[in-house]
Order: structure tokens, then sequence, then C-alpha cells
């Protein structure tokens, strides 16, 4: 977008015009030091297993397993992780002032067919040297993957993108249920989904099943696919996650759904619900 070889224009005028900053421009990024992998690798394990740890518990379990942290390094990780315990905890239990309130509507709610309640979340990917974040979107009724992305950073567009793929690919569902994350609080996010008529839930602070569906779709994918492959780098971790996914959904028998697979409930219902 900033031309730096331009004559007419300046770089720091062309940062003003795109509101900027010009130390962007001149970052490099760098690879986390090695030992820090190991440790994100530590707690991305840990915290699949137990979720309700917070960097105090995170700290304590990571020494007992024989690493000299101090709880401000963990914290640092953790944030670097997007992950956070699920449980109050002061002062991060307040969204921003400029996002608009939703409540979690799936509460004592009967989810009956697909495309009906859609859910989201991001979670965290280790590479050989670095690391990934993968958002999926999936139907709660199926369990059916819709749309993924994969991004080397926290921002929205990753998030964009695959909300754009689901809402072209399939029917907007009646709600979409996600954490309170930036990413989903977003107005561009949030205002594709208003553009689409569906009403916006969000999870509750502290409240580990609301989006319990996704959070097993992660702890399947990890443990029967990531710590296993151990990938080299993006293009392998994208290759690996598509085959996984496929799998997943069109060939893994789920015994929650009668030992069927997402697809067969999601397309069977669909194909039934055009018959009709």
């Amino acid at each position: 977008m900033v031309k730096r070889d331009s004559s007419r224009v300046s770089v720091r005028q062309q940062c003003e015009l795109l509101s900027l900053h010009r130390s962007g421009l001149y970052y490099a990024p760098t690879e986390p030091p090695k030992n820090d992998l190991i440790l994100m690798r530590f707690i991305d394990e840990t915290y699949l297993r137990r979720p309700f740890f917070g960097s105090r518990r995170m700290t304590w379990a990571l020494r007992r397993a024989g690493h000299l942290v101090n709880r401000k390094h963990v914290q640092r990780l953790m944030r670097l992780m997007g992950l956070e315990a699920l449980a109050p905890a002061p002062g991060t239990s307040r969204p921003r002032k400029e996002d608009a309130k939703y409540p979690y509507l799936l509460r004592r709610l009967e989810v009956t067919r697909p495309n009906q309640v859609w859910a989201s979340d991001i979670t965290y990917i280790p590479l050989a040297q670095g690391f990934v974040y993968l958002v999926a979107i999936i139907d709660w009724y199926s369990r059916m993957v819709l749309a993924w992305r994969l991004s080397n950073t926290l921002d929205t567009s990753f998030c964009n993108d695959a909300l754009d793929e689901a809402l072209e690919k399939y029917p907007s569902p009646e709600i979409f249920n996600s954490d309170q994350g930036c990413q989903f609080t977003a107005k561009d996010f949030v205002d594709r989904l208003l553009a689409a008529g569906v009403a916006i839930s969000r999870d509750g602070k502290g409240r580990c099943l609301d989006n319990v569906f996704v959070e097993r779709l992660w702890r399947s994918l990890k443990y029967e696919e990531v710590y296993l492959k151990g990938y080299d780098s993006v293009p392998d971790a994208r290759q690996g996650i598509g085959t996984y996914l496929r799998y997943f959904c069109y060939e893994r028998p789920h015994q929650a759904l009668g030992n069927l697979t997402p697809a067969d409930i999601f397309e069977g219902e669909r194909l039934e619900e055009q018959a009709a």
C-alpha cells in the first residue's frame, strides 16, 4: 500500500493518509526464542486439559514439569497465544466500551437442525519455528466445519474471510455464537452478520461450556493431528489441517451423532429440507 520510492507523496504523508504508524513499515517480525516455543507448546497442551488454568496455575504446572519460569513470562506467552482462563478474573471481564453488547442466546435453546446455530473460535497452532492462529466456523447441530483460515497474527481479516466463505457457501444461520474476543466484536465482523440477518450471541465470561463444540473440535484436531505431525511451516500446517478437517467432517464417526459423520447429518438433513 505504501510506495517508498514515490516522488510525489512522502512516506510520512502516505502513512497519515492511511492512518498507519511509520514504525510498522520498518518492523521485521522475528521468531520467538526456541525455549518460548517449548513453553508455549506445554501451555497449549495443558490448557486443552485444564482450560480453567490462569497464569498462576500455569506457572505452577510449568515449574512442576521442570521449567524455570516466572509468572510474568507465562502471562506474556498466554497473551501472545490468545489464552485466558475460563473463569472470572479482576478487570478482564469488561468488554470494550465501543463494542455493542449481545447476550448469550443458546441457554436452554433446543437446537434441532443444521444452519440454526453457527459457532466460531480461534486457537493456537504450534510450528517447528513459530506458530499460527486458526479460526473455524462450525454448524452447532451437526459439528460440520463450514470454513476455516490460518493467520500469523491475531487481526480481524482472517476471521472476516472465514465468515465470508461460510455465508457464501451456506444459508445464513439464525444465530451466530462466539466468545467476546476483539476479532468477533470488531465492527466489520458484526456488520457482516447483521447484514445477513443473523442474531448475534456471545459467550458469558467464565462459562467454559458456552462454546463447547468448538472446544471439542480443537481437542480432537490437536491430539489426532497437530501434535502427532509437528508442522515445519505454514504450508505444512495448512495442508495437514485441511486434510484432517475433511476427515473430521466426512469420515470420522462421532459417537454423539450416532456414529454418523457431521457431513451425514448436515448434508442429509439439508437434502431432506430441500425435498420437502
